[in-house]
Order: C-alpha cells, then sequence, then structure tokens
C-alpha cells in the first residue's frame, strides 16, 4: 500500500515548521533519514499502512516464508494458478489454530501423511504465530507447485530524494510530519526548548496511529474453525 506523495510534500511542511526552508539547520540527507526512520516506525505499529498483495510459489512441505521484502503476515487469501497477477483464483484458505490441526492428525508434518494431511497442491488451512511473524505453516504441506495469494505488511525503502515515494499509506502523511519534526528538535535538545517540542511532536505521532500491542494485535490474522474445504 505504497503512497502517492512524494517525499519533498512531507518534508517542505515540516521545513515551514521549523522555519528552516534553506536547509541551513537540517540538511536534505538527514531529513530523507528520519522520514525513512518515521515510515519505518509506523510500519512496525501500524502493519497496514504497508500492506500489499502478491501470488507466491510455496515452498515443498508445511513451513512457508513471506516474500523477503516482508515484515509480518496479514493474511492468507486463496489458492491461485500461478505468480502473475492476472492468474486465477482458486479455493478459499482458512486460517486455523496449530493445536487444531495437531489434535486431528499429529503427523501432518510429515511428507507421507495420507488422507486429508497428504501433501499436494491445494491448501486448506494456514496457522501463524505472531511472535514468528514471517513464518507460517499450510496445511496440506505442499508436494508439487502451489500457489497462494498472500497479503503481508512490506518493509518501506529508504527514502533518498525529494521525489521518491513514501512508501505507507497517504493517509499516514500527518503521522510522517510529526515524527520527522519530533527527530529533529532532538538535535536541538539541549537548547531552546528542543526537548519539549520533540516530545510534544512524538506524542502527537502516537496519539495520531494509535499504537499499542493491541493495535498490532488486531492486525494479525484470525482464526476460524477448521473445517473440510473438500
Amino acid at each position: 500500500m505504497a503512497g502517492t506523495l512524494q517525499a519533498q510534500h512531507i518534508l517542505s511542511r515540516v521545513r515551514n515548521t521549523l522555519q528552516d526552508n534553506t536547509g541551513v539547520r537540517w540538511t536534505d540527507g538527514e531529513l530523507f533519514d528520519y522520514l525513512s526512520d518515521a515510515q519505518r516506525e509506523i510500519a512496525n505499529f501500524r502493519p497496514d499502512s504497508t500492506a500489499t498483495h502478491a501470488n507466491v510459489l510455496l515452498a515443498t512441505g508445511t513451513e512457508q516464508t513471506i516474500p523477503s521484502d516482508g515484515l509480518r503476515l496479514l493474511n492468507i487469501v486463496r489458492n491461485m494458478s500461478g505468480t502473475a497477477s492476472d492468474a486465477t483464483g482458486g479455493k478459499a484458505i482458512r486460517r486455523t489454530e496449530f493445536e487444531a490441526i495437531n489434535s486431528v492428525d499429529p503427523d501432518w508434518h510429515d511428507p507421507t501423511a495420507t488422507g486429508d494431511a497428504a501433501h499436494g497442491t491445494v491448501v486448506k488451512h494456514f496457522m501463524f504465530d505472531p511472535r514468528d511473524p514471517r513464518k507460517f505453516y499450510v496445511y496440506p504441506g505442499v508436494s508439487g507447485s502451489a500457489y497462494i495469494e498472500v497479503v503481508y505488511s512490506k518493509n518501506p525503502t529508504s527514502i533518498g530524494s525529494n521525489t521518491d515515494l513514501i512508501q505507507v499509506d497517504d493517509i499516514f502523511a500527518n503521522a510522517l510530519m510529526d515524527f520527522v519534526t519530533y527527530k529533529a528538535y532532538l538535535k536541538d535538545a539541549e537548547a531552546g526548548g528542543g526537548l519539549q517540542k520533540a516530545t510534544a511532536y512524538f506524542n502527537a505521532f502516537q496519539m495520531s496511529l494509535g499504537t499499542g500491542f493491541a493495535q498490532q494485535e488486531s492486525n494479525a490474522p484470525q482464526a476460524g474453525a477448521m473445517r473440510n474445504n473438500g
């Protein structure tokens, strides 16, 4: 969910607040770094800010990993016919809990499992532990070429120029400005009320995001009851 705003849209407004439109006190490089930090902080507390969809080829077996540019899994939607953007969608995939699968078939990780747990190319369920956000497991396991549509939070790329696009959704523009201003005032923390200003802008940033563990948990994939998907 990359944004459409350029970095200069955010930073010009920050410079107006700092009264440093000509870059005397804060260089462009410093503000680019602060903006990059802001994006990563937002993605950490609000994974939905960088949500992206991708069709991926699964690894053989039950253990899977989101794409290398991902921070955490958000959801798995359905089976797919391939990785192309115009691939055909297949059966829906539901989240369940590890214990639900383990109690039914404790040998489901075994590639020689039979019955419902027999490994193949169609996934029925996935399991996710928020303590290991880049990993997930599929049931039944994979044997052959299996493709799914995955939704994950993408790691924002760093800002290096005024024309770079922000990597979080445009709705977070105010939060970006608050965080960059906070970091800028930290540079003057020992003079001119810099620390107090920095604290005020950081508090505004946090309030804008509604940060906290509960917010992160609300973005985790939700489990449904295990059922037979055919």
